[in-house]
């Protein structure tokens, strides 16, 4: 049974009820050494029947490898471009590749999943580079929370067939090598440097090793929660990366300390919008109205942008901070990210078409 299995849960939570039976059934008739071993059973089995439901929700380790530090990833392999393996979904549909992809700046090393749609491969398609977006994800998670809880594959084939998206290459990147390590998307001092793997490391292999965009216009970013955060800053401090971001419940500010004190300034949103020169950047911010961090988050950041930052909104009614809400935001959020960004292009070195390089 995998980690995240249902029947792995189950198995949990039916040895987490039986313990204490056990406990009650036995402790008149053993000693000292056996109640606690009895204890000790109770709050280990209770433990990890918590932390396997924790893992269930947030797709921390969607295999017992990666729990244990091996791959993250069990797709099959298969015939993909640049040695990863792939995921054939069928015809007229896109496919989900994997990657590992080293950070000779960052020092970061990770997996990354890929989205190619299914233009990609048609003979018309060997002829074009694609638009991309980097779907990042909140924490605790990992990118597969955008395939087995908001199904991503699924919503990208059904808006690409439906004309409300152009085909688009998706980017699934991790945000942090270790799980227990909230990076925010930042450079944490002392730490893992994610927002120079992100920007530096994860665009330049995907510009070397995929047909996509290499220009701003053509890239944008997406997130949910943190990942939401990671979406919109990275795009304000990037506007030469950049021309786009969508962010489903995300923060204005970090919900950490990156240890520069950059939480409270170049990293915060609200601040840099209030302090700088605003970017040439569009965002969509989307929550639900119940959720009252991220609405007073969006609000902030829709009061504080000015000309030439556009702030498109979106709410629905409830649902608070939680995967159904993001569900029901993620298909208008990618339609509208594809609205804003470069279609396919003839492939060949496009002209570049960003601003000058921006102060960070």
């Amino acid at each position: 049974m995998s980690i995240d299995s249902p029947y792995t849960l189950l198995t949990a939570v039916t040895l987490a009820v039986i313990a204490p039976g056990v406990l009650a059934f036995a402790w008149d008739r053993g000693r000292i050494a056996g109640r606690i071993a009895l204890v000790t059973l109770v709050v280990l089995t209770a433990s990890g029947a918590a932390a396997l439901q924790v893992n269930h929700l947030t797709a921390t380790y969607p295999s017992w490898s990666a729990l244990f530090g091996g791959p993250a990833d069990d797709d099959p392999a298969g015939d993909a471009p640049a040695g990863g393996s792939i995921l054939d979904a069928g015809a007229g549909k896109g496919r989900l590749a994997t990657y590992q992809v080293p950070g000779p700046v960052s020092g970061m090393n990770m997996p990354l999943k890929v989205y190619l749609p299914a233009a990609y491969f048609t003979p018309e398609g060997q002829r074009l580079r694609f638009p991309v977006i980097q779907a990042l994800h909140g924490y605790p998670g990992t990118p597969d929370y955008w395939m087995r809880r908001l199904d991503a594959v699924r919503h990208l084939d059904r808006e690409i067939t439906a004309g409300r998206m152009a085909p688009t290459v998706v980017l699934f990147p991790y945000q942090t090598p270790d799980g227990l390590v909230d990076t925010e998307c930042t450079d944490l001092a002392g730490g893992p440097r994610a927002e120079t793997y992100l920007t530096t490391d994860v665009r330049r292999w995907a510009s070397e090793n995929l047909r996509v965009r290499t220009d701003r216009t053509g890239w944008g970013l997406i997130g949910y929660s943190a990942g939401g955060f990671c979406a919109t800053n990275l795009a304000v401090r990037h506007p030469d990366l950049y021309t786009a971001a969508a962010s489903l419940s995300g923060g204005a500010e970090p919900g950490i300390k990156i240890g520069d004190g950059s939480e409270k300034t170049t990293n915060n949103i609200g601040w840099q919008l209030a302090h700088r020169p605003p970017p040439p950047v569009s965002l969509y911010l989307a929550w639900a109205a119940d959720d009252g961090w991220a609405r007073k988050a969006g609000q902030r950041v829709r009061r504080l942008a000015k000309s030439p930052t556009v702030v498109d909104t979106a709410t629905v009614p409830r649902g608070g901070h939680t995967s159904s809400v993001w569900k029901q935001m993620e298909a208008p959020a990618f339609d509208w990210l594809s609205a804003h960004l470069a279609g396919p292009a003839p492939a060949g070195p496009p002209a570049s078409t960003g601003p000058p390089a921006w102060p960070t």
